[in-house]
């Protein structure tokens, strides 16, 4: 602590500064404090008397972190029943699911299927559900042969004559994370031998690679209108997790 005189004041001034507590390990060492240095000052008359009042606030906390999990994600199938005109491929056709004891599910060709994955158990708004490739098969095996591509890096198969359709998932569909939802419609197919151009078997399979991106890392746009899409790579935050639908069943 310092004291002088200047002018007819009387100065005092002092520095304060805070240790931190290092613990000490076998193979390494940490300290969870802070340095903290303060340099202040008081200025008095030399004539008069005043009274000192401090006040001393605390450090707010640090935020949160956010440590990394199993990533479980969830595909069903909406039945795309509606009751207004003009539904058939918009929010309201994600309004019943469905449920086990509804499947295997019937469809005639070129009917609506329509797919959502979305995340299970968690609360993060920012987090953003991310799919890779989504295809189908005609066994319940996402690795069986033949496949057909659905989505390929978040996008329509462009291969496909009759284009999937990617439903955009917003504020307004009434769902409390709409970043953890992804909505897309096929149109009902069924497989064919190559050679001989027959149907092989008249069920399909939904299967879609997910995974799981952070707006901290980059972005988690997905632009499917350029040439040259943007990679994620990079904002990806965990392994890929593949999920998969129930039986869908061709009727003629």
């Amino acid at each position: 602590m310092g004291r002088q005189e200047d002018s007819g004041y009387v100065v005092y001034e002092n520095r304060m500064t805070s240790s931190y507590e290092v613990g000490i390990g076998p193979l390494g060492s940490i300290t969870r404090d802070s340095h903290f240095e303060l340099l202040f000052q008081c200025r008095y008359s030399g004539t008069s008397v005043e009274a000192l009042v401090v006040e001393v606030n605390t450090v707010p906390p640090p935020p949160p972190v956010a440590a990394p999990g199993p990533l479980r994600v969830e595909l069903r199938l909406a039945n795309g029943q509606c009751v207004t005109k003009g539904c058939a491929e918009g929010d309201e056709a994600y309004t019943s699911y469905y449920s086990d004891a509804d499947y295997p599910v019937t469809k005639v060709l070129r009917e609506p299927v329509y797919v959502e994955v979305h995340i299970l158990e968690r609360t993060d708004p920012n987090i953003v559900l991310m799919l890779g490739r989504c295809w189908a098969t005609s066994t319940p095996s996402p690795l069986s042969l033949p496949q057909w591509d659905l989505l390929v890096d978040g996008c329509p198969y462009q291969d496909d004559r009759y284009l999937t359709t990617l439903v955009p998932v917003a504020g307004s569909s009434g769902l409390q994370f709409p970043t953890h939802y992804k909505r897309f419609v096929v149109k009902m197919f069924t497989f064919v031998d190559p050679a001989s151009l027959a149907p092989l078997q008249e069920t399909i399979f939904i299967h879609c690679s997910t995974a799981v991106c952070h707006p901290s890392s980059g972005s988690c746009e997905q632009s499917c209108t350029r040439k040259r899409r943007d990679t994620h790579v990079k904002t990806i935050s965990s392994g890929q997790t593949v999920v998969s639908s129930g039986q869908v069943n061709l009727v003629k």
